[in-house]
């Protein structure tokens, strides 16, 4: 399950060293970002001997997915990122900022799966253009530069439900994961509970982490719970025999359950039989 997104300077030895045995379900080497504008030619040089290390691309079978996220479309630095990426073996996705475009041109170049990280008003109003790129399989949320973009207050763009509930609907729309924002006060874990709890209501996937103080909670909130599983095949197990009765709706402990909750119960235990976690 990618419940985790964890953020890894891709100009930071000591970090990318130690990614792999956080626990983190994403790892994603931050070439964009994370790296100040002068030293990214080291962070790539950089990126490709650390990768390039046998015994550290063993340490990567502990993560379910390794990521870099690039620099933006219209730099020369992205040019660049993705002739490394190309040659990258552990890297499988790429994580693009500012995504406002049709992103399919990367898959094809790269053959790596894409995520994109909608973060500026032009990636709200192209959502639809940006989702069925060829290669997409996630929908990613950036409200500091959202903020920034449209000259509005970060705290207020932090605690704004439309574009998480755009997001998180668009993602879904298209079969696609939806990923939460960063959560930027890494010492209050109980804001970042709330705020990760928050965004699985809405229906979100995962949450991207700065901190690894924050991946045991986003993985915890992410998981279903033996009570959610519990109850999952409680529905499809008395909507099915409903079914069979000729019933489309039917009384369980005092709740009514009806298709929807049978497609929602039944998407749950799929998804956990498909990852092994049943």
């Amino acid at each position: 399950m990618r419940r985790s997104y964890l953020y890894v300077p891709a100009i930071d030895e000591r970090k990318i060293l130690k990614a792999s045995l956080l626990g983190a379900d994403v790892v994603v080497f931050d070439l964009e970002d994370a790296v100040p504008d002068d030293r990214r030619d080291e962070a790539r040089v950089l990126l490709e001997r650390i990768l390039g290390d046998e015994g550290y691309r063993s340490s990567l079978r502990n993560v379910g997915s390794v990521c870099v996220r690039v620099n933006s479309i219209s730099t020369i630095d992205f040019y660049k990122d993705i002739l490394l990426v190309s040659k990258l073996e552990p890297v499988d996705c790429i994580v693009v900022p500012k995504a406002e475009v049709d992103l399919s041109f990367i898959h094809k170049a790269t053959g790596r799966s894409l995520i994109a990280l909608i973060e500026t008003a032009r990636g709200f109003t192209r959502l639809d253009e940006v989702a069925t790129s060829e290669g997409v399989e996630a929908l990613m949320l950036g409200v500091a530069d959202l903020a920034l973009d449209v000259g509005g207050s970060l705290e207020d763009y932090e605690n704004l439900e439309y574009p998480r509930v755009e997001l998180v609907v668009k993602a879904k729309a298209y079969g696609l994961e939806a990923v939460d924002k960063v959560y930027f006060k890494i010492d209050d874990l109980e804001g970042f509970r709330r705020d990760a709890m928050r965004a699985r209501a809405l229906g979100y996937t995962g949450k991207q982490v700065v901190h690894p103080n924050q991946i045991p909670i986003a993985n915890q909130v992410f998981q279903p719970t033996e009570e959610e599983i519990e109850w999952a095949r409680k529905v499809v197990e008395a909507y099915e025999k409903a079914r069979l009765e000729g019933r489309g709706a039917v009384r369980l402990e005092g709740r009514l359950v009806d298709r929807v909750h049978y497609r929602i119960a039944k998407r749950l235990l799929e998804t956990l039989k498909t990852q092994g976690a049943t």
